[in-house]
């Protein structure tokens, strides 16, 4: 086949498009904030044509308080807010939620995590939805905490996921005001997650032997619907290696059902200093599954070192649950097991030390 040149119209469209592009790159960069490398992305979603409509939308952003951080990221996720009109289509929405009680502050925090909430149509979307769901909720201050949670709740079709899941819990007993607590603390398992997977957790979580009518209940629903079968198989071999037989962990999971949110490596790493550090029995932390929630820099070594000490040199007595002397407060653990011995100092300093290396 004979080559065929392209047309000079189509050169000049090519040049225009690739300067087009380069100009929206240049913009995202120098006017948003972003880096080279995350404007590309942005930048293949919007095309400007002239700065007067996306400098107006960042005028805005900033008359409202916006910081340069917090601009960079709503630009980053949606960059097509760049050419909504502000007067016509932001503003309105930003008068609407001061309207609901929200603060300026709360405001900058909940675009920046949910910018796409400025993307919807407040007529049609954000309105219903706010109306709808309170009275879901029953109460405006258990909703607003939920939205402030989860903000994205008022772009969701709630006939597809929030109302069977619900109705679901309904059917297995789950009182009212646990359904409640559950969209008001965890909002996303309800609304995200689809209802086929939700009857067959809400399933498998009654089959373990938890009571619906029980808050953990809906608590070990949430741990549950956090995670994927093969990412719970996966913890499951886990807590096998380190010696639980299946009926313990599920025993932990129904005790303290994030002990399987925890991740893969902060599982093992906890374990394992338990275990050979200081020479546990895997069965305790079993019994007492809190325990693997705990912080090991913040908390776990530090504390354990300041027992390590004490037992040493003798300074305790008598037995002492050491999964309680974890569980205690800040101020209760430096009372009983430090401020009150002639070692004080050593002890504090010992404390310390422990943290600062773990920071």
């Amino acid at each position: 086949m004979p080559f065929k040149p392209i047309p000079s119209s189509s050169l000049k469209s090519i040049s225009t498009s690739a300067d087009q592009h380069s100009f929206t790159v240049n913009y995202l960069i120098n006017s948003c904030g972003l880096s080279p490398e995350t404007a590309i992305s942005p930048s293949k979603r919007v095309n400007f044509k002239n700065l007067e409509k996306p400098d107006s939308v960042l005028n805005l952003f900033k008359s409202h308080g916006f910081s340069k951080t917090q601009i960079s990221t709503i630009t980053r996720k949606i960059p097509e807010l760049l050419l909504s009109d502000p007067k016509e289509i932001l503003l309105p929405k930003f008068d609407f939620f001061y309207t609901t009680g929200i603060s300026s502050t709360e405001l900058l925090k909940i675009v920046s995590i949910s910018p796409g909430i400025l993307h919807r149509s407040l007529k049609n979307q954000i309105i219903p939805s706010f109306n709808l769901l309170k009275n879901i909720f029953g109460l405006d201050d258990n909703f607003m905490a939920a939205f402030k949670r989860f903000p994205g709740m008022v772009c969701r079709d709630h006939s597809a996921t929030t109302f069977p899941s619900t109705e679901i819990l309904r059917q297995h007993g789950v009182p009212y005001s646990n359904i409640v607590y559950l969209l008001t603390h965890q909002p996303r398992s309800l609304m995200i997650v689809k209802p086929d997977r939700f009857k067959e957790v809400v399933e498998d979580v009654k089959k373990m032997g938890l009571n619906p009518s029980q808050s953990l209940f809906v608590l070990a629903v949430v741990a549950l619907t956090s995670m994927s079968k093969s990412t719970w198989i996966r913890k499951m071999e886990v807590y096998e290696k380190w010696g639980w037989s299946e009926e313990e962990t599920i025993l932990a999971f129904t005790r303290f059902s994030w002990c399987m949110t925890v991740s893969v490596e902060k599982l093992m790493a906890v374990l394992n200093f338990y275990v050979n550090t200081m020479g546990w029995k895997s069965s305790l932390i079993a019994r007492d599954p809190i325990l693997l929630s705990m912080s090991l820099g913040k908390r776990i070594i530090s504390r354990c070192s300041v027992l390590q000490v004490l037992l040493s040199k003798g300074l305790i007595k008598k037995p002492i649950n050491a999964a309680t002397l974890l569980k205690y407060t800040e101020s209760l653990f430096l009372k009983k097991f430090v401020m009150c011995y002639e070692e004080t100092p050593q002890l504090l300093k010992l404390y310390h030390k422990k943290l600062d290396l773990t920071k």
